[in-house]
């Protein structure tokens, strides 16, 4: 019996060697300039980027991250055996809001209550502590990054809070205020009272809660009616504007132009009709109070009434409040209320739920202040961002619909800035005579709130004193120059121009409103053109309850403890089969997982038992049984190859799987063994290397086609099959087959005398469906087990349909067929 090339059992372990060898050794750097590949010719091989999402390092990633990237990484492995020199790197998120929220939970701090140069030495402390065990497990799960050392070179580990990206992203705004495509204007703003900063419209989040509504008496000053309106902010009576009613409402026709007295307050107030008021909610009366909500914003804003804002950075009520004035805004609203019972002027109080905007990251409820902030150009530019939707090939096509709904939304030009420590400054002094702006030259990092201004001389007054601007950016105008920082956009132009656009944005579907959306526009400000061709957008990796994993949730599963338990293989095998990260979300779940890897055991014992046999050195001409397992192999490369291009692995992992186990291992190995075998010499040459040149044909394809989604066991089984790095290898396209020749030329006894390889036609392939050879082999051993006979016990009769006699030496021989004949149907007769 010949020995198998392989060990006795597949184990995790193999794992660790390789990607450490992988690591070591740069399996994967984005070779820049590129190599010249030969004397004649000095092609460049076509360059595939990949724009990963940085995530952030506030915490170890979760198994969501590992999980998505992963997938990325099958990206990157497929299109390297295609051909393409990949551009793949890993980014790490280091800025912003998250950072320092992290920082404030662990040292049980408030960074506004600190020094900044104090607030930003504890996010570094988060930082140093995080960033690499993000970076261990991306590692252990075989995603192969470019590199895995920090720098500045194409493809390697990129921060976002490097000085050579701040940077970058310094460059951007300089450009884009040159051009003025950035404003500051003091406007009411989404304001997060708990985190001190600006949000954009992007950055609110939306939770049911429940509230009351609190119907109110105002008086009508002309007649002296009493009129009742109903409001969630009593508070805000003080900023009152305007009453409103719905023109088509005819119980308020009457008060049209008439005035409105404030309760408490008494402000005089006019009373118009606007289509802002349903009439089905609460009244059909409404006040128009200054920063109530996003409504009475926009409100404000197409009336061209200046709003009156009683809510303070800090949360509390200010001058305009009155006796409310140093209240938070919930005991003021309780304390107005109080008033209000005790002045006969509250009607009644109903509980309702309410949508209510609240900050994505800290969860306080959204205030809305007047502030001086700095604005990139929006609105001007949606009906160019919707084009550009519809221009960029989404993967799947309905996450379209995400982006085209977001960018309908948009309503105001983007606030940009932000009133926090840890992100990109604005880089921009003031002259402190006349307010003059001064832009620095591009190509340094500045923090203007602790350097001198780049200048002496202000050039408009000749002043000698300035200013530095103490805001930071928001992280999305860093995160949106991804595409251009990992192409090297303005630092190497040879790259950028033999690379652009950025072929592929992966991405989850939560984040399009912000990431996606920026980085086409901002990258559009930059350089006029769509920034990438594809985009790929991921659903979401659940809990066991079908809840999104969060951080401030608590319900994280730790990679770490999958990939100790299961290695990488069962778990990125479960991350392809499980479900289709396009179209659904799915359930983290370790039973699956562990289910995952028995098919990594399958592939290694069938892989085990091909490998106890030595391949042909030349294709021998083939039986008809190799042929029709040929055919199907060829059917699962086109599959897989169209699926592959177009990012999707799901439906090919489930065919190949399924090739595998049934197809494969359970049925033609077992028809073909005995000519592999050939113990007692019943088979001539050919015929039993036309078996062992099939078994390893197909074994080769097989692990050729699942490279790119199981790296460490096909590296390690073609290793030892071939002696070759099957991540070298050329993607497999499909088998040239050389057929048996014609009885009139040659009987089954001689050998071929041609070695040429013929295209397989309809005619020369066995017209058999893989389910009628299942059900044979079935219906056989069926026939056996019901008999209460070993498998392997001979049947005295077989009858076939004529179809299958082409299949009659492999079908005798594994079955044990005594007499074999042909009819209609399958009938066994047992011993």
């Amino acid at each position: 019996m010949p020995e198998p090339k392989i060990p006795n059992q597949w184990t995790k372990e193999f794992e660790t060697q390789l990607y450490q060898d992988w690591k070591t050794h740069g399996a994967y750097n984005f070779a820049w300039p590129q190599p010249k590949t030969n004397a004649k010719s000095q092609k460049q091989l076509p360059i595939f980027s990949i724009d990963t999402p940085p995530p952030y390092v506030n915490a170890p990633v979760h198994i969501g991250h590992v999980t998505t990237y992963s997938l990325m990484d099958m990206f990157a492995r497929y299109k390297r055996m295609t051909g393409f020199s990949v551009l793949f790197p890993l980014g790490m998120d280091r800025n912003g809001l998250p950072i320092e929220v992290a920082a404030e939970k662990e040292f049980k701090t408030k960074l506004t209550t600190i020094s900044r140069e104090e607030a930003l030495e504890l996010c570094r402390k988060i930082l140093e502590r995080t960033s690499f065990a993000s970076v261990e497990s991306f590692l252990r799960c075989g995603i192969s990054f470019n590199s895995w050392t920090v720098g500045t070179n194409p493809g390697e580990v990129y921060e976002t809070d490097s000085p050579d990206y701040r940077s970058l992203t310094q460059d951007t705004f300089i450009d884009m205020w040159k051009q003025g495509l950035i404003y500051e204007d003091n406007r009411i703003n989404n304001w997060c009272p708990g985190c001190q900063t600006t949000l954009a419209d992007a950055e609110v989040a939306y939770e049911e809660k429940q509230t009351q509504f609190n119907t109110i008496i105002f008086t009508v000053k002309e007649t002296g009616e009493k009129i009742h309106i109903a409001t969630t902010r009593p508070e805000l009576v003080c900023t009152c504007a305007m009453v409103v009613f719905n023109p088509q409402d005819q119980r308020y026709k009457h008060l049209n132009k008439k005035t409105a007295i404030t309760p408490l307050f008494n402000k005089e107030v006019p009373i118009f009709s606007h289509t802002i008021a349903d009439p089905t909610k609460g009244t059909g009366l409404v006040m128009m109070c200054g920063g109530g909500d996003l409504a009475d914003i926009r409100f404000f804003r197409e009336m061209g009434i200046r709003p009156i804002i009683a809510v303070t950075q800090d949360g509390t009520m200010n001058e305009h409040a009155g006796f409310l004035k140093g209240l938070y805004v919930k005991p003021a609203r309780k304390k107005m209320i109080e008033e209000l019972q005790q002045q006969g002027l509250l009607v009644e109080q109903q509980q309702f739920t309410h949508r209510s905007p609240i900050c994505e990251r800290s969860k306080d409820p959204i205030e809305f202040i007047a502030m001086p902030e700095l604005y990139a150009k929006q609105i001007d530019h949606k009906k160019k961002m919707t084009a550009f939707a519809k221009k960029l090939r989404f993967f799947a096509p309905e996450s379209r619909q995400l982006l085209l709904d977001w960018i309908s939304s948009v309503s105001i030009d983007w606030p940009i800035t932000r009133r926090r420590f840890y992100a990109t400054e604005v880089p921009l002094w003031y002259c402190r005579s006349c307010k003059e702006v001064i832009v620095p030259p591009k190509g340094k990092y500045y923090q203007p709130w602790k350097q001198e201004c780049p200048i002496k001389h202000c050039p408009r007054c000749n002043g000698t004193t300035f200013d530095g601007d103490s805001r930071v950016l928001d992280t999305w105008f860093d995160s949106s120059i991804s595409p251009l920082y990992i192409l090297k956009w303005s630092r190497d132009n040879t790259l950028y121009n033999a690379a652009k656009p950025c072929t592929l944005r992966p991405q989850g579907k939560d984040i399009v409103r912000t990431w996606l959306y920026y980085t086409i526009l901002k990258c559009y400000h930059l350089t006029g053109k769509l920034v990438f061709s594809d985009v790929w957008i991921n659903h979401h990796i659940t809990d066991e309850q079908g809840h999104k994993m969060s951080k401030s949730i608590g319900n994280i599963i730790n990679p770490k403890d999958v990939l100790d338990r299961f290695g990488a293989e069962p778990f990125r095998l479960w991350a392809v089969t499980e479900g289709n990260l396009e179209r659904q979300d799915f359930k983290c779940s370790f039973e699956r997982i562990d289910g995952a890897g028995k098919t990594i055991v399958k592939l290694w014992n069938v892989s085990r038992f091909i490998s106890m046999f030595e391949s042909p050195e030349i294709q021998p001409a083939l039986e008809p049984i190799d042929l029709w397992i040929l055919a199907e192999t060829n059917r699962i490369i086109t599959l897989t190859k169209e699926s592959y291009e177009n990012y999707n692995f799901h439906t090919p992992a489930l065919e190949i799987k399924h090739f595998i186990w049934e197809t494969f291992a359970s049925h033609y190995i077992e028809l073909a063994k005995n000519r592999a075998y050939n113990t007692e010499g019943k088979f001539t040459k050919n015929c039993q290397e036309s078996a062992l040149w099939t078994l390893h044909k197909v074994l080769d394809t097989i692990l050729l086609l699942w490279a790119p989604v199981l790296p460490f066991i096909t590296c390690k089984i073609f290793d030892a099959l071939r002696t070759k790095n099957i991540h070298l290898e050329q993607f497999p396209s499909t088998i040239p087959i050389q057929t048996m020749n014609t009885p009139q030329e040659q009987t089954s006894s001689q050998e071929p005398t041609s070695n040429q390889a013929l295209n397989q036609t309809p005619s020369q392939i066995p017209n058999i469906g893989v389910d009628e050879l299942v059900a044979l082999n079935t219906t056989i051993w069926k026939a056996k087990k019901d008999a209460k006979l070993s498998l392997k016990a001979p049947i005295k009769q077989l009858t076939l349909p004529e179809k299958f006699k082409q299949f009659e030496q492999d079908i005798k021989g594994t079955h044990g067929v005594e007499t074999l004949n042909y009819g209609n149907e399958v009938n066994v007769q047992v011993l």
